[in-house]
């Protein structure tokens, strides 16, 4: 915990992304929906009114940054706590400060950063002191808070969502960056054309990485005299890898399997190649996209084409048998052939909906006719009585009733004429079809 975002450390020594960090609205690049002209936001810091909030985004959007706006420009006493570091103990600390200074007029603003990292009972201790205005309460998640912050203590709190900044804003940065005294101005760099474009697209909407990438380029430039001279091999070598956003315990991990489910799911291989791509290169455990790939062969292919099981459920062995990266080739081929495949969900809903009925009808026993009978006692009381045994039949079909007889006519199994399975729903109304005709046999 610090009560102060000021330092007298020598600036020099500090990495880019600190010493260019924005000190005024005007310097603060993206967010235009909630820091532009008029936008809610920035009226309520314009005007020192701020409330309780939430600041919602992926790293490096200014999440921080915003709350450091809010320290140079507010009236009230503020409080840097670390959701890392601090315990109940400290957060008690904090808030019998912040009482003791309302009793006095004062108010408190609290920083949380992290606060997703706070289990409940640490962010139950903040709720009495947000509920009657001893402090207002600011934190910064990557997380969605709808699933990490408690629900009471969400409800007070307005919820900003930060987005990641565009390649416009990353590429202004750069040039910023470069031109700025704080930063690399006051030297003579020579350097390719495309140098803040080819960064922008990098950082991947992340400003911090966006300056970490050009600090790393201008420190490994060629020292010819005064002039420091960036290279296009030198430019490639600092950009080779994308960090590729992605929690595979978070949000963006249910958005990301999510977007590759649905691209099957209506047909677009493309779509599809690109959501696997991100997730593997993003160190996804290919036996969970393997799993997730053989649940679809059955949800939304079925028996349109059966064989789509068989794919999905080799490219998991697959999976298992030789691991990353040389398995990408074998999900890429699942998540095409599903993606081509004629498309039916009738065997979820068939389940779906005789799932409805188990729980939420009587459970009926299950009727004599079609119940094993291995004692004696079983044969008196007429278990297995009058079964018909399929196989003795000539057309390999009996009348037999097998459901309850409160459910003796639903249709759970409603086939499409997709693919396939055009061939079994034909084959279905041929056998109901029989049935219908001997039901007084």
């Amino acid at each position: 915990m610090q009560q102060s975002f000021f330092s007298n450390e020598n600036e020099a020594n500090q990495p880019l992304a600190a010493r260019l960090r924005p000190q005024t609205l005007e310097e603060f690049v993206g967010q235009r929906h909630l820091l532009g002209p008029g936008k809610v936001l920035r009226r309520l810091i314009e005007s020192d009114n701020i409330s309780s909030m939430i600041f919602w985004g992926p790293p490096g959007v200014g999440k921080t940054t915003l709350a450091r706006i809010i320290a140079h420009r507010t009236k009230a006493e503020f409080i840097d706590f670390s959701a890392v570091t601090s315990g109940i103990r400290e957060i008690r600390e904090v808030m019998q400060q912040a009482e003791a200074n309302r009793r006095f007029g004062g108010r408190t603003i609290v920083f949380v950063d992290e606060i997703h990292r706070f289990n409940k009972a640490q962010q139950d201790a903040f709720l009495p002191f947000v509920e009657k205005g001893s402090i207002l309460l600011i934190g910064a998640t990557t997380e969605n808070p709808s699933f990490e912050i408690n629900g009471a203590l969400l409800s007070r709190c307005k919820v900003f969502v930060l987005q990641a900044l565009g390649e416009d804003d990353l590429a202004a940065l750069v040039k910023r960056a470069l031109s700025d005294p704080r930063g690399f101005g006051g030297q003579k760099i020579e350097m390719p054309e495309d140098l803040p474009e080819v960064i922008a697209r990098f950082a991947n909407g992340d400003a911090r990485s966006a300056l970490s990438t050009l600090e790393m380029v201008v420190l490994n430039a060629e020292l010819d005299g005064e002039v420091l001279r960036v290279t296009d091999e030198t430019l490639a070598q600092c950009t080779s890898r994308k960090s590729l956003l992605y929690d595979k315990k978070g949000e963006e991990h249910y958005n990301l399997i999510s977007a590759l489910h649905k691209s099957m799911r209506n047909s677009d291989p493309d779509a599809a190649v690109y959501w696997l791509a991100r997730m593997l290169e993003s160190g996804e455990d290919p036996m969970y996209i393997a799993r997730r790939v053989t649940r679809f062969a059955s949800e939304d292919v079925g028996l349109a084409d059966p064989r789509a099981l068989q794919i999905a459920v080799a490219a998991s062995e697959a999976c298992h048998l030789i691991g990353m990266p040389e398995c990408s080739v074998h999900l890429t081929e699942a998540v095409v052939y599903m993606s081509l495949a004629p498309k039916s969900n009738a065997l979820y809903a068939a389940y779906e909906t005789a799932k409805k009925d188990a729980l939420e009808q009587l459970a009926e026993p299950v009727p004599l006719v079609i119940r094993n009978a291995p004692t004696k006692l079983m044969e008196q009381l007429d278990y297995g009585k009058g079964y018909q045994y399929a196989h003795d039949a000539a057309e390999r079909l009996t009348n037999m009733q097998c459901l309850p007889d409160s459910l003796k006519d639903r249709v759970y199994y409603r086939p499409t004429e997709e693919g396939v399975e055009g061939r079994w729903k034909a084959r279905l109304e041929q056998i109901k079809a029989w049935k219908r005709e001997h039901a007084e046999d």
